[in-house]
């Protein structure tokens, strides 16, 4: 089997689990984390997912699956016990057209939960196409010591000089070359470091004279250590 990557944008959108443990737990989590409107199938929940589900955050039909739950969903995570319903909702998610991941069977999914490493908008994400999730997962732990948290506010930046460059209708061609620039900067290590002054001096030669954290509307510049 061979895969493409591919990031699903499911705010606002349905998406089912089935299966209320410590796994299911992880799915919904990310799922709800992502904006998704979450529902879970399953008579027994972990205490995670009954939270989640007092707070609002998740519905609930509390029974076994049945066919047609996941009728105009975008998406299906099956994460039970029960083999042959792993079969089943895959058949049924296959003829439906709607990707389906069954955890740890990875002849039944449509798609791969990769191994993510999260760092605000920024997301690094590991697969090995199902052949070895462990690896994938030492890998994730890898490069979560590599990318610090520093790498959440870099994305910020760089997300409100776009944000600056596009209000003040920069030729495109232009706008794609000086964020090339200010990507390929010393500005990661600037940040890394926490020196708002040469943060700003790196923002002021690429964007502009005046142009600051403090310009770019990014609050938290003020408490930056």
């Amino acid at each position: 089997m061979a895969y493409i990557p591919i990031f699903l944008d499911v705010t606002g959108r349905e998406c089912v689990v089935v299966g209320g443990g410590v796994v299911a737990a992880r799915k919904v989590e990310s799922l709800v984390d992502a904006g998704a409107h979450v529902t879970v199938v399953s008579p027994c929940l972990s205490p995670l997912i009954e939270s989640l589900v007092a707070r609002g955050s998740v519905n609930h039909i509390a029974r076994d699956y049945q066919r047609g739950d996941i009728r105009g969903c975008v998406l299906v995570y099956a994460a039970t016990d029960d083999p042959k319903l792993h079969r089943e909702l895959a058949a049924e998610a296959r003829s439906l057209g709607v990707p389906v991941n069954v955890v740890d069977v990875a002849e039944l999914c449509t798609f791969i939960a990769p191994a993510v490493v999260k760092r605000g908008a920024l997301q690094i994400a590991i697969s090995t196409g199902g052949a070895a999730p462990a690896f994938a997962a030492r890998l994730r732990r890898n490069l979560e010591d590599q990318f610090g948290t520093e790498y959440a506010l870099i994305v910020e930046v760089l997300r409100a000089a776009r944000r600056r460059l596009h209000a003040d209708e920069i030729d495109p061609a232009e706008r794609m070359r000086v964020l090339k620039d200010l990507a390929n900067s010393a500005l990661p290590d600037a940040i890394a470091a926490g020196d708002v002054a040469a943060i700003d001096r790196i923002l002021a030669t690429h964007l502009g004279d005046g142009v600051s954290l403090a310009a770019l509307g990014l609050g938290w510049a003020e408490d930056f250590h």
